[in-house]
């Protein structure tokens, strides 16, 4: 995954809490000999607590990598109860914590306040008023609300930063491409795998041959979450969350009505020539180009595209024209890459270029 190995002096000690879930297993894939990163500590519920890493997952590793080995062997913490012991040993955690959304603000606040940076997976401080909530190619500048974030609270050197839920990864950003064109209303339904649940076919039988046209809170976050990444002009979203029987892989159907109605040329000519701002960061986990257009018709397919640019890059494919106006197409992004542990990761490599990680 780790394009650009640029070495540092010293690596950012990384701690996860959540490590033994789904998203917590990604983030141990994905940071396995990353050039700025290294994983000093794993930190679960107090029922994991104790076990070597190893031990606290076997049977349930659902990642196709076997555990690295600097991380099988760790001990786990308690996130909680070891809390004074996590935060002398870490500069940064990532927080995959599966909790009461109101308990997981009390214990990321608790760790930024300790000094430790927080990068949050969750959505419990995604409305939080001075903590961004970032997609680094579209709103990377939202990072400055870090310093308001810091003054309010009285932090030094603690932070707290989300990213975005991942049923809006897929769609936003080809959206945003088109920017230029004033979209003003999208009708998007999106075509959720079941690791977004935390689920494998194993766990979740009932899911075979089967979909379920309703995710619990997905579709309000859907809906809502671009405008806080977006600001001011951002379209007006109605959205549709639906289960389907897929191992990895958000899918997302679109429908763009816009105020400025551009042809296909334009397009073709928006999405291929856009700006990722990331580019000349040399950031390990950037994909060398964001979004992907496929011109065949069956294109893109969850199976054959998901892990575009290692899972970083978004796919899109099927523009036509709506009787009623609109563009409708067709994208796709890793759920648990693009939308979870790897955003997450992109975020913190933004973070540190930036300056906010000592």
């Amino acid at each position: 995954m780790h394009k650009k190995l640029i070495k540092i002096t010293k690596k950012i000690r990384i701690g996860i809490l959540g490590a033994t879930g789904m998203v917590g297993q990604r983030f141990i894939t994905l940071l396995e000999n990353h050039p700025w990163f290294e994983i000093v500590l794993v930190a679960a519920s107090p029922q994991s607590a104790g076990k070597t890493y190893k031990e606290a997952v076997v049977r349930r590793w659902y990642m196709a990598k076997p555990i690295s080995e600097k991380v099988r062997d760790l001990k786990v913490k308690a996130v909680e109860e070891d809390f004074d012991k996590i935060t002398k040993e870490v500069d940064l955690v990532f927080s995959a914590l599966d909790l009461d959304k109101e308990k997981i603000r009390e214990i990321e606040e608790q760790y930024a306040s300790a000094g430790v940076a927080v990068i949050s997976n969750n959505s419990a401080h995604r409305w939080t008023e001075d903590v961004p909530m970032i997609m680094p190619e579209l709103n990377a500048h939202h990072l400055s609300l870090i310093d308001v974030q810091r003054k309010n609270r009285g932090w030094k050197k603690g932070l707290i930063a989300v990213k975005p839920n991942c049923s809006l990864q897929s769609y936003l950003p080809v959206v945003y491409a088109l920017k230029e064109f004033n979209p003003k209303l999208v009708s998007v339904t999106t075509l959720q795998a079941i690791s977004g649940a935390g689920k494998t076919f194993e766990s979740w039988p009932e899911i075979l041959d089967n979909c379920i046209p309703f995710i619990k809170g997905e579709e309000e976050k859907t809906e809502k979450e671009p405008m806080k990444i977006w600001g001011a002009g951002c379209p007006v979203i109605s959205a549709t969350c639906i289960r389907v029987a897929v191992s990895d892989g958000h899918m997302a159907s679109v429908s763009v009505k816009f105020e400025k109605k551009p042809n296909l040329e334009q397009i073709m000519e928006a999405i291929e020539n856009f700006k990722n701002p990331l580019q000349g960061l040399d950031l390990p986990s950037t994909p060398e180009k964001f979004i992907k257009y496929f011109p065949e018709d069956d294109r893109p397919q969850t199976k054959l595209d998901r892990d575009y640019e290692n899972g970083m890059g978004i796919t899109c494919g099927r523009f036509r024209e709506d009787v009623n106006g609109s563009w409708r197409f067709v994208a796709l992004s890793h759920n648990t890459i693009r939308g979870a542990a790897g955003g997450a990761i992109l975020i913190a490599e933004l973070l540190y270029k930036k300056g906010y990680l000592k």
